[in-house]
């Protein structure tokens, strides 16, 4: 069975390229959300085995949303996606529990590795 990934970016473009890229790869896209607050949400109701993440959104950010799933489960599996330039993100971002960060724009090839890389 192929894993099942819940992309979250608060631009719609920008969740359809990461999710071409993984359903082109055998994985399978349960969700998506446009902000942190849905992110917690459908996390809870979807069940995935891994998330991407984005860090900057309105509502919730990327880093509060990955402390409160971890927070309600220790075992969940993040990825965060930042822009260039949002290093000291990103580190806050490991500390919340993110297995890895992976760089706006998206290589294809760099995804891949990540959740790869996540999913162990």
């Amino acid at each position: 069975m192929s894993k099942r990934i819940l992309v979250v970016d608060d631009a719609a473009f920008m969740r359809m390229m990461i999710k071409d890229i993984l359903s082109k790869n055998g994985y399978s896209v349960v969700g998506e959300a446009e902000n942190g607050a849905v992110a917690v949400e459908r996390y809870f109701e979807l069940r995935p085995d891994l998330v991407t993440m984005d860090i900057t959104m309105p509502e919730m950010d990327g880093i509060s949303a990955v402390r409160e799933i971890k927070k309600r489960d220790a075992a969940a599996k993040v990825i965060m996606c930042s822009a260039m330039g949002q290093q000291a993100m990103v580190i806050d971002a490991i500390q919340a529990g993110a297995k890895d960060f992976i760089v706006k724009p998206f290589q294809p090839e760099r995804v891949l590795e990540a959740v790869g890389k996540a999913l162990g």
